[in-house]
């Protein structure tokens, strides 16, 4: 991905789904005029998963799969809503959808489950798989969308201890990209935020200055 320096992946969480802002957040995402790949949450179709797991007994590595077949499920109306979105399984996939000016949606199953560095069990978010994807992009910026709003001056390390992201999340973003995080309070500038060139939300700090709150 060297010939995208200025990539920026959005993780638009799936919580998302159940919200009044989804497609005023399509929209905005729809603006951006930098290289730009769109990672899915698995939102209610991984917390069916979450449901079911103790009813019907399947052990972690299928509830693994299984959420990110949900991830799959909110890209694929994630792309239906959309004018530039298209489907995008690999790197490949990726660079030839940003090569003609779309907007890649990462369905994630084909990569995450090969993958020796990701574990195969509930420890991984598609917080984490976001992170990864960044880095393995070498990404310059990675933004989370959030339905909360996370004060300024927050951190990566506060929001794993808040829960906000999963532990893994730190591990599998390294060093390579600028984490922000957009909430409700973001939506009315992102999209021009996005047009600009810019990032929507609160850059977080590689620090122990953060949150005191848990949430989402």
């Amino acid at each position: 991905m060297g010939t995208f320096k200025q990539l920026l992946v959005v993780k638009l969480g799936g919580s998302s789904a159940s919200s009044p802002d989804l497609l005023r957040w399509v929209r905005a995402i729809e603006q951006a005029t930098v290289p730009l790949v769109v990672v899915p949450g698995g939102g209610p179709f991984a917390n069916t998963v979450r449901r079911y797991q103790p009813k019907l007994g399947f052990d972690d590595r299928a509830a693994h799969e299984m959420a990110i077949l949900g991830m799959e499920q909110f890209g694929l109306a994630l792309i239906s809503l959309s004018s530039r979105m298209v489907r995008a399984r690999d790197r490949e996939d990726i660079e030839t959808a940003i090569e003609a000016g779309r907007i890649p949606v990462w369905l994630p199953r084909d990569v995450a489950l090969t993958a020796p560095d990701i574990a195969q069990d509930w420890s991984v978010t598609s917080d984490s798989l976001a992170a990864w994807l960044a880095r393995r992009l070498s990404a310059r910026h990675l933004c989370l969308i959030k339905q909360l709003d996370v004060p300024e001056g927050s951190s990566v390390e506060a929001l794993i201890g808040a829960q906000i992201v999963d532990e893994n999340f730190g591990e599998h973003l390294g060093d390579t990209a600028t984490v922000h995080v957009a909430g409700p309070g973001d939506l009315a500038t992102a999209g021009l935020r996005l047009s600009d060139g810019k990032v929507p939300g609160n850059q977080l700090a590689r620090g122990s200055m953060g949150i005191a709150t848990a949430a989402e």
